[in-house]
């Protein structure tokens, strides 16, 4: 089964997706992670990163992967630490929104998708990526509010830095950030990790077979 979680930046789809996973005995699959592991790679080697065909050519060569306890790799160096830094940060949507990268990247999240029961996140997993998932989800939450979650996660940078962050990554992720139509759209914006968790908890056991 797969269950694939949607959503902007900051709404909860990383904290959701590792605890719903871990709750169900799934797999965690965070696809954004692998995206930023293309970027830690690209900015190792001096690859510029607006030049899309050379940055798919570097996905297609070098496949994320993920081992038993989560960790990120790429071209053989765990980057699970190294893609959280300010600099990926930056540049990971100047990456992502590169038709040819997109493109490589879809294919391997569809690979490691097929592999068994798994929980996906990211942008647009249940409208490109696994648009036949038995579960699809799309979280959002007030942009004030997931600023300030944001600010939670990277709390070395200053919360106006973080807002103009946020409203740059939502315009970048504009295409992508739409639920599907049969989705089951939860505003995170009031509710805690553990109510969203059983939320779509009941629905994965409501549609698993008997």
């Amino acid at each position: 089964m797969i269950v694939a979680i949607d959503g902007p930046a900051g709404a909860g789809k990383s904290t959701v997706a590792r605890r719903l996973a871990e709750r169900l005995g799934f797999r965690y699959l965070d696809t954004g992670a692998m995206y930023r592991a293309l970027t830690w790679l690209a900015l190792q080697r001096g690859l510029p990163t607006g030049d899309g065909p050379p940055l798919g050519e570097l996905a297609l060569a070098n496949p994320v992967t993920f081992d038993r306890e989560g960790r990120v790799w790429i071209a053989g160096v765990d980057v699970t630490a190294s893609i959280r830094q300010t600099r990926i940060d930056q540049q990971v949507p100047v990456v992502a929104r590169h038709p040819a990268v997109r493109e490589v990247m879809r294919d391997r999240q569809r690979q490691l998708g097929a592999e068994g029961d798994v929980v996906i996140e990211g942008r647009d997993i249940g409208t490109v990526v696994a648009p036949d998932a038995e579960v699809k989800v799309y979280l959002n939450a007030d942009s004030s509010i997931r600023a300030r979650r944001r600010q939670a996660e990277r709390p070395g940078i200053g919360g106006d830095a973080l807002a103009t962050d946020l409203r740059l990554r939502d315009q970048s992720d504009a295409a992508r950030m739409r639920p599907a139509a049969d989705a089951e759209q939860i505003d995170t914006t009031t509710l805690e990790v553990d109510d969203v968790v059983a939320r779509i908890e009941r629905l994965v056991r409501e549609r698993q077979p008997a």
